[in-house]
């Protein structure tokens, strides 16, 4: 039987032999002391790549998030937030839970940013009925889409102006900076760091595109990354010999960031194959996500879709919008087979 192709997220993803290898050789410490070589090196290298004084290797990218917002906000403070975007929606409300953080959530314009208008009026006046406004959280890719440079430079420039703190939630920062290079001409790991130093801290996530099996890490100055490291602790991140899973986050590094394109490409392919069926209306994939809404009477047979591409051999969330995410584990004929799949179910 082939092996299914998995479309759920790129977080499904196995470590390749070459990540297994560099694993099995990593040199190992004790990183609650510091020394573990294998995590200082890679915090050391992640910081310098975004143009960072400093780093910090956390085992997931809603914690790296829990961290920073933790550590630009107190208690009472607010921080400005798109609904849709993860650190928000999908983070189990962290920030306000452990914090005492009020996040104050925006609507998203069509292409995935929010308003300048909207986030310059959602910023609070220094009245005691009100939070303070203390920190701009922006995501890049935001479900796929790559928001605009000029808009990053716009909107972190007024909230410098108003004194925020500004936060990128960069899971997928190199398939936003991979992105972008296609865009510009440019070269990924420049358009990263351009990326990057529009923010006063960014969170990169290792496990989704990247490919690793674990880890994020968060990237600010030494003071910020010190008072992260501290709420690291607290949330109970802090690891041992966690040297082997920053020598697979190092090889991704190293490996597998200007491979992204290949993901883009296969989704783009993806939307391609699935143009034109009656009932779908295709979204245009700008990274590795496609999403697909099922209209009209196609709703009305959404679980059956589902059930469908499963018992062939194709995975995918969603219900009446279906989100495909390619990845490193996904080549072309996996995408052909999707392709075949769900067109064979609205022929049947």
């Amino acid at each position: 039987m082939n092996k299914p192709v998995d479309l759920r997220s790129d977080t499904v993803t196995q470590p390749t032999p070459g990540m297994r290898e560099a694993m099995a050789a990593a040199r190992l410490g004790d990183d609650v002391f510091g020394d573990d070589p294998s995590v200082n090196a890679l915090q050391d290298k992640i910081a310098a790549m975004l143009g960072f004084e400093a780093a910090l290797f956390v085992p997931t990218g809603t914690q790296s998030n829990l961290c920073a917002i933790l550590s630009h906000c107190q208690r009472g403070d607010e921080y400005i937030v798109g609904q849709m975007q993860h650190c928000y929606r999908w983070e189990g409300g962290g920030g306000a839970v452990f914090g005492s953080v009020q996040p104050q959530p925006l609507d998203h314009q069509p292409d995935g940013t929010l308003a300048l208008a909207d986030i310059e009026a959602a910023i609070k006046p220094d009245d005691p009925h009100f939070a303070r406004s203390r920190m701009l959280a922006l995501e890049n890719t935001l479900g796929g889409k790559l928001l605009p440079m000029a808009y990053v430079e716009q909107a972190t420039a007024l909230a410098k102006t108003k004194g925020l703190g500004r936060h990128l939630d960069g899971a997928r920062l190199f398939n936003a900076a991979v992105a972008q290079a296609a865009k510009v001409g440019g070269d990924a790991l420049a358009e990263a760091r351009r990326i990057a130093q529009c923010f006063d801290s960014v969170s990169v996530c290792f496990s989704k595109g990247l490919g690793a099996p674990a880890g994020s890490a968060l990237c600010g100055s030494r003071e910020f990354i010190g008072r992260a490291r501290r709420v690291r602790k607290m949330a109970g991140g802090a690891m041992r010999q966690a040297g082997f899973l920053a020598a697979a986050a190092t090889y991704a590094l190293d490996h597998h960031v200007e491979r992204l394109a290949q993901d883009h490409a296969l989704a783009r392919q993806l939307a391609e194959g699935l143009a034109g069926i009656d009932g779908l209306v295709v979204e245009a994939p700008q990274s590795n996500i496609l999403f697909v809404d099922l209209t009209g009477s196609a709703r009305d047979h959404a679980d059956a879709l589902l059930k469908h591409l499963a018992q062939h051999g194709v995975l995918a969330t969603g219900l009446y919008r279906l989100r495909f995410v390619t990845h490193l584990d996904v080549d072309a004929d996996g995408v052909d087979r999707a392709i075949a799949a769900i067109r064979g179910f609205f022929r049947a």
